[in-house]
């Protein structure tokens, strides 16, 4: 027995992360579906969960703009913004660290599809450089009805941010968004991963230049997504991801010089959410920091790093606060939607105990320095209490092993599908009738992750328990990289250095790129050519031709452009800060006119684009 025994603890010391107990691979797959249930707008010709139909179809209208699509964020019909945009860049991340295992998992094409469908939407709900709609629905008469989101009478006013009405931490997360996604489309689509970096860029300008929190302007969303940490947190995760999607060197100078009087480097956090990003932050400044990548800022990434490490600590529970934890070992913040925490907890320890991994270090706590594969472990570990390693049993992923939640706070859900009795659903009729019904959904949310349990473990599967039973798209996000981790393992690649994802077939890709092109269309076209070229000591010099054409309706004033990789003289633009614009007397374009610039270097075409612009009616 003493031998079988220290074979056992051998064989855990040889193979930490041979991983088994629960199919990791089944739960990813029922994780991204999720995302299709949640979906608004058209849905398209490959749309996998069949309950569901086309919803929020005049979305925008009563304000003049496009806003179908998007997802609904949780149990009931609204589009928020915030916590949208928040789960996008969550699956990016989770695409950008783990694609590989996404791939060898078969769910790629998937969870870049669900990406697509969020950013699709955060394009058409940034219509001008300095307006952005963070909402349509309103929550208070959304809750008062119980509709599927194929009958709903309630309000579907947009609700905006613009210089007048800023909104810092929306318009920062939004850009982030954008940025994380660029990284993402940059190989199975250029065209639109260049789109997505230009909102991304307008969009931190936007943040930057017109300070302000959200829910100040858009206030409507107080009572349900409530930015309490402000907006300092998303300006520098804005940065951060612009920095990784770009290399340009003006964002990491922002992370670098703006650390201290925006609290990155002072704040130690133990959560990290739609909410509060400063976890999140720090966490890419240690990798870029670990990766030789701080440019010159080492002294205020290692404080990153320092922060970073408390937030480690503190959910291992080796630091100096450490977050709480159930009887049964689950991260406990708080009653409501506790799992959201869990999750992206748990995602920041994998990411981070795989950069310690390629740095060849280890995690430095209160009580002593830990290992990658303990802090990788213990993440393991909140997963495995997720999918029913738990006092109860209980899989908290609806569809997941055979005990799972049966009643879910979910509208959609919760009532007939329209395919089966397209009887129309009252505002108040869906209450009495389904709400109330103390009967499993009609409809399976499969890979719904709920709420969870309470600080106890305990757990009651009711309808009206919103607090434990409502799922929402920023519990799933987290999971999607990890749970791809959990099945395949590291790969052995160094997560320090910019991960290359893998082809796909055309078949993925067009899958991938089944929205219409008209969603991601410019009012500006800017083309290139070479116009002469010439030897001089033996170098080849070019000289390029760059034409701004104004495709849109509209006058085009105001027209700022950033220009990158450029290495030589340039005429017929001016420099202003960081961009370039048109000389003085040039005030504007008029609609389906050009004008031109030129520059020289030895190069390929410089990186131009667009910063911002405004388009007013002539």
């Amino acid at each position: 027995m003493e031998k079988k025994l220290a074979f056992l603890v051998l064989a855990a010391a040889v193979f930490p992360l041979a991983f088994a107990g629960h199919d990791y691979a089944q739960a990813l797959s029922k994780g991204i579906l999720f995302f299709e249930a949640q979906r608004s707008g058209f849905l398209p010709w490959n749309q996998r969960v069949q309950w569901r139909g086309n919803s929020g179809l005049s979305d925008g209208k009563l304000n003049g703009v496009d806003l179908v699509g998007g997802y609904y964020d949780a149990g009931d019909n609204v589009k928020f913004g915030l916590p949208m945009a928040f789960t996008i860049t969550m699956m990016s991340w989770s695409i950008i660290e783990y694609g590989k295992q996404l791939a060898i998992s078969g769910e790629l094409a998937h969870a870049i599809e669900a990406v697509k469908w969020g950013t699709d939407y955060l394009i058409k709900a940034h219509p001008q450089p300095y307006v952005l709609y963070g909402e349509v629905g309103d929550g208070n008469t959304d809750h008062y009805c119980w509709q599927r989101p194929e009958d709903m009478t309630t309000s579907r006013a947009a609700y905006k941010i613009d210089p007048s009405h800023p909104g810092s931490d929306l318009a920062g997360e939004t850009a982030a968004a954008m940025a994380a996604a660029s990284i993402v489309f940059r190989r199975y689509n250029p065209r639109y991963s260049a789109v997505l970096l230009r909102h991304a860029y307008q969009l931190f300008d936007f943040a930057d230049k017109y300070r302000g929190k959200y829910d100040s302007s858009i206030t409507i969303a107080q009572k349900y997504y409530r930015s309490v940490s402000g907006y300092y947190d998303e300006l520098l995760w804005a940065a951060v991801w612009l920095y990784k999607a770009t290399n340009n060197r003006y964002y990491l100078n922002y992370v670098g010089r703006n650390g201290d009087s925006l609290g990155g480097t002072k704040w130690a956090i133990s959560e990290f959410g739609w909410d509060v990003k400063y976890a999140g932050v720090q966490t890419l400044a240690a990798q870029l920091l670990m990766a030789g990548r701080s440019g010159g800022y080492g002294p205020v990434f290692w404080r990153y790093q320092q922060k970073a490490e408390f937030f480690m600590c503190a959910c291992l529970g080796k630091g100096y606060r450490n977050v709480r934890r159930t009887p049964g070992g689950l991260l406990f913040r708080q009653r409501w939607n506790n799992m959201q925490f869990v999750t992206s907890a748990s995602f920041l320890m994998t990411v981070y105990a795989d950069y310690l991994t390629s740095a060849r270090r280890y995690l430095r706590c209160a009580s002593g320095a830990v290992s990658p594969a303990e802090l990788l472990n213990f993440a393991k570990s909140q997963v495995d209490y997720i999918l029913g390693n738990n006092p109860r049993a209980t899989s908290y992923m609806v569809g997941y092993s055979n005990n799972f939640p049966r009643q879910v706070h979910h509208r959609g859900s919760s009532i007939v599908s329209y395919k089966v009795n397209p009887s129309f659903i009252s505002c108040r009729g869906g209450y009495a009738t389904w709400y109330l019904r103390k009967a499993s959904d009609p409809n399976l949310l499969t890979g719904a992750i709920v709420g969870g349990p309470d600080e106890y473990d305990n757990f009651v599967d009711a309808r009206d328990n919103y607090e434990q039973t409502e799922p929402a798209t920023y519990n799933n996000a987290p999971l999607v990289g990890l749970l791809a981790r959990l099945h395949v393992g590291r790969l052995g690649y160094n997560q320090l250095l910019p991960v290359e994802l893998p082809l796909l077939n055309s078949t993925s890709i067009a899958r991938i790129n089944h929205a219409s092109s008209a969603s991601i269309k410019s009012p500006i076209e800017i083309t290139q050519k070479i116009t002469a070229s010439w030897v001089f000591k033996g170098k080849t010099y070019y000289r390029y031709s760059s034409t701004v054409t104004n495709k849109s309706s509209k006058q085009l004033n105001n027209l700022k452009l950033n220009i990158s990789k450029l290495h030589g003289p340039l005429w017929g633009l001016t420099k202003s800060g960081d961009s370039f614009q048109f000389p003085s007397w040039i005030n504007s374009i008029a609609a389906g006119k050009s004008i031109e610039f030129v520059y020289i270097h030895s190069n390929s075409p410089a990186e131009v684009s667009v910063s911002s612009y405004d388009l007013v009616k002539p």
